[in-house]
């Protein structure tokens, strides 16, 4: 989502009030976002709360899934 919103993850993290190397491991599948993090992050991308989740939902039920942010 970040990459189709055309941010990097420095931008990102601005926009969110996070750090960079914190969206990082996010994106690395290393940690998982608060309820908090995850309404920060919907606002710097612009859609609403449920669609990051449910692109991640839609990820995990994928036979031999990748690992979220790959």
């Amino acid at each position: 989502m970040r990459l189709d919103a055309g941010l990097t993850q420095e931008q990102l993290a601005l926009e969110a009030d996070l750090r960079r190397t914190y969206i990082s491991i996010l994106e690395l599948g290393q940690q998982q976002p608060s309820l908090t993090t995850l309404f920060k992050l919907a606002g710097a991308l612009n859609c609403p709360a449920r669609q990051i989740i449910a692109d991640v939902e839609s990820i995990m039920q994928r036979p031999n899934r990748a690992k979220v942010g790959n």
